[in-house]
């Protein structure tokens, strides 16, 4: 469903993990189960956030707070998204958001972390050596990040990525706007509670 919309409603998915799967690894199921099912439902009036979030220690935490309206929140719970890790996951029930909070924004933020993998990318697409490639793209291109992530995995390719998560500090503003197909968004906010 396309449009902007502002959130009055959440539902809370904490993973509870076991001696053979630790919490970083559900939240990546969870996030991915999620990303899927906003595809499939073409939600843009649906965010994310992240109540245990923190940059020091760096990490996500074990809960992933959903957004929406209430009949937003509904349509997601239609689908059977938690396919895979329901027994991983308690789910608290739709619930209104609490007066008066803050809002803050969680978006993704890309980091050029590589740039081994850059110039083996700049050779492949402009047939270069390595030699060209590397006086392209120096070492000084790669950038540590500092922010908290999930690990994903690529539909596309198969392959496993790291989703870096930036979340705000809370502030009084609220804006509206949409939601990408991950719950994030660099210009809508969500409550901060």
């Amino acid at each position: 469903m396309r449009g902007e919309s502002m959130t009055t409603h959440y539902i809370d998915f904490r993973v509870v993990p076991d001696p053979e799967t630790g919490a970083p690894q559900l939240m990546g199921a969870l996030f991915d189960n999620l990303h899927r099912a906003l595809v499939q439902i073409e939600a843009s009036d649906i965010g994310v956030s992240f109540p245990h979030y923190s940059r020091n220690p760096r990490m996500i935490g074990n809960t992933l707070r959903v957004h929406g309206t209430e009949a937003a929140l509904n349509r997601l719970q239609q689908q059977d998204w938690l396919k895979g890790v329901r027994d991983h996951v308690r789910p608290t029930a739709i619930t209104a958001i609490p007066e008066n909070t803050a809002h803050c924004t969680v978006n993704r933020q890309q980091f050029k972390t590589s740039a081994e993998r850059l110039r083996r990318r700049r050779m492949k697409r402009k047939g270069e050596t390595y030699q060209q490639a590397a006086a392209a793209i120096p070492n000084t291109i790669e950038r540590k990040p500092h922010l908290p992530f999930l690990v994903l995995r690529s539909q596309s390719s198969g392959q496993a990525f790291h989703l870096f998560i930036d979340q705000s500090p809370p502030g009084d503003t609220q804006r509206t706007g949409e939601f990408n197909r991950y719950g994030l968004s660099q210009e809508a906010t969500i409550p901060w509670f």
